[in-house]
Formats: C-alpha cells, structure tokens, sequence
C-alpha cells in the first residue's frame, strides 16, 4: 500500500519508479526526492469516457499525476482522510472525495440511476451530489475525504444499512443502493436531506460515513 497514514488530516505517498499515482489538484502539501507533478488531461485510468462522465454530472476533479521516486504529503482542506485498500474489488465514490489513489487502479463513472432506477436519480437532486459515481477497481489503495471522520459500516445480507445521502462518502462490494422517503413527492420538493431520505444499501460489503453532513 503506498499510503501511510500521518494523522487523521495528512497522508504520506511513497512513489516509485514505473508507477503512477493520481491525486486530486492542489493536495500535495510538500514531498522529497526525485517526484513530478503533471495535470492529467485523460482523467486518469478511465480515459476520455471518464473524464466526460465528470464533466456531465459535474464532478470535473482535475486529476495530477505524479511520477518518480521519493515520499509525497497529501492533505486538503482540513479534511479528515481515510485510506481504503481494495483486493480486486470495485469502490465506489464521489468524485470530489478523491484526494489520491493508485495508478494501477481502473477508473470508471457509474450512473446512480442504473442501480436506483429513478429514486437513484433523485438521490443525486437532493443530496446536491451527482447522478454519476466514480468507481475505482483493482488492487490498490484509495484516499478519500470526509468531514469529521470516517467509519465504516458493514453490509451484510440480513442486515442492510440506511445512511443520510449526504453522509455517504463510499461504498464496495455487492451492494444495491436506492433511496426511500417516507414523504411524497410534493413534500419532497424544496426539502434537503435528513430523517426524511434514506440511502438504503443492501447485500455483502462495507458503506463509509462521515459525522458531518457538510458538503465537500
């Protein structure tokens, strides 16, 4: 894994020769050795289709990639970081959360709608996040942001976990999401998120929430 963890707001990246990592711009916080910095124009492992799939659901994160040999400090914003490591499965998460992540990863964008159907859709119109997720798969580890920190909820098939849509900050493994509302849709209209929305995810994996709402 080529993250450590320095404290709850600063990750250390060891980059080495032949191996990519992407970060997301402006979170490099100093570094040593022998390292570059070039903005990423193809959106990272995901390419052109990525990158437009950012622009359309309005998550362009610019990517860098960073290159060489030497130890990279990463942090932004104040924000608490979690590092998540993936054996072969697949990540899904907002594209503003990414502070850094392997470049041997595939990148990827998912429509929410393809697995909430229209409530999928509305998840993404209430919350304020987009309709498109950006998904990370392979072996590898992923830096995420969050505000206040971070914990991580099991799924499993007899238990499935209900999170505010604003508090989701990422999910992996066979997991169906929708979202619930015990409100009809002319009460829906104007409200924010809270009690009145769920994001029901169910089947085997993990989903990771933040303490605070606040947006990124």
């Amino acid at each position: 894994m080529p993250f450590r963890e320095i404290n709850s707001k600063m990750i250390e990246a060891t980059v080495q020769p032949g191996a990519k990592i992407f970060s997301q711009r402006g979170a490099m916080l100093a570094y040593q050795g022998d390292v570059s910095f070039t903005p990423n124009i193809q959106g990272g492992q995901g390419g052109l289709a990525s990158m437009i799939g950012r622009r359309v659901a309005g998550e362009a994160t610019p990517l860098m990639t960073v290159e060489g040999s030497g130890t990279v400090l990463f942090g932004h914003g104040g924000h608490h970081i979690q590092v998540i490591g993936l054996s072969g499965d697949t990540l899904y998460v907002e594209a503003d959360r990414l502070l850094a992540f392997d470049g041997t990863l595939q990148q990827g964008t998912m429509f929410l709608g393809s697995q909430g159907g229209v409530m999928g859709m509305v998840r993404g119109q209430v919350s304020g996040q987009g309709l498109f997720t950006t998904t990370l798969k392979g072996h590898g580890a992923v830096a995420v942001m969050a505000h206040g920190g971070v914990i991580e909820v099991p799924i499993t098939p007899q238990r499935p976990v209900h999170v505010d849509p604003q508090a989701y900050v990422a999910h992996h493994g066979d997991v169906r999401n929708k979202l619930s509302t015990a409100l009809g849709w002319r009460d829906m209209v104007g409200r924010g998120s809270g009690e009145a929305f769920q994001l029901e995810l169910s089947g085997t994996g993990a989903v990771y929430v933040q303490a605070s709402e606040e947006k990124l």
